[in-house]
């Protein structure tokens, strides 16, 4: 097991790191250099773009808890952003996606990536649907359905989880796609928690990250499991 905290970027401090970033723009823009990201790219009017959207369906639609603009960005997108050093090559199934969180800031980081974004929720998947078309993300597909019951035609190389359910059930409901070469990626807290449930068997994990959330003081992980 692997434990490699990335080295952190200067500026990346904890939360409250810098005052003068009281704007969504300034503090994305902040975000985005401090995880070596360029904030000059069209990225990140995309992102803000998306952030927007979000805000006006949360109206109706309650999709996130997070309703400040500034907490937004950095608890929706540049703690999604963090993982981007981490993601293995292939085509990437986000698992439980709700608001499009990570899938939606991975997909526009990287644009030659395919994703998957998989939920049960008709609300969400009408949300995450409209983001797709709003921002032209040729490289997303929507797909509305129980983990469980997803069968899909090309199976993912990749499965990224961020709120989905406690680790051990998460990898119960994905048992039926984790074939041999599959990587699951589990976004958490601080970890391991107390009480941390084994992991069930037939999975290893084989790296834990800790994360540097540009703003979030918050301890981040992402682990790395694989199918044995």
């Amino acid at each position: 097991m692997v434990f490699r905290p990335p080295p952190r970027a200067p500026g990346a401090s904890g939360a409250g790191s810098d005052p003068g970033l009281t704007t969504p723009e300034a503090r994305l823009s902040h975000g985005l250099a401090a995880l070596g990201l360029s904030p000059d790219s069209s990225l990140a009017p995309r992102l803000l773009a998306y952030l927007a959207l979000l805000a006006k369906w949360n109206r109706a639609y309650n999709l996130t808890a997070v309703e400040d603009p500034l907490e937004q960005v950095t608890r929706h997108l540049l703690d999604s952003l963090a993982v981007l050093p981490y993601l293995p090559p292939g085509h990437v199934l986000d698992v439980g996606s709700g608001a499009g969180l990570p899938g939606i800031p991975l997909a526009l980081a990287a644009p030659r990536r395919q994703f998957q974004l998989l939920d049960s929720g008709l609300k969400k998947t009408r949300f995450l649907t409209q983001v797709v078309a709003e921002l032209a993300l040729t490289n997303v597909t929507v797909v509305r359905e129980r983990v469980e019951d997803f069968r899909p035609a090309l199976p993912p190389e990749v499965i990224i989880a961020r709120a989905f359910a406690p680790l051990d059930r998460l990898l119960e409901a994905l048992r039926h796609l984790c074939r041999p070469g599959v990587v699951v990626l589990a976004m958490k807290g601080i970890y391991p928690g107390a009480d941390e449930p084994p992991l069930p068997a037939g999975f290893a994990l084989s790296e834990t990250h800790s994360l540097q959330v540009p703003g979030l003081a918050a301890q981040r992980h992402l682990l790395r499991i694989e199918p044995r």
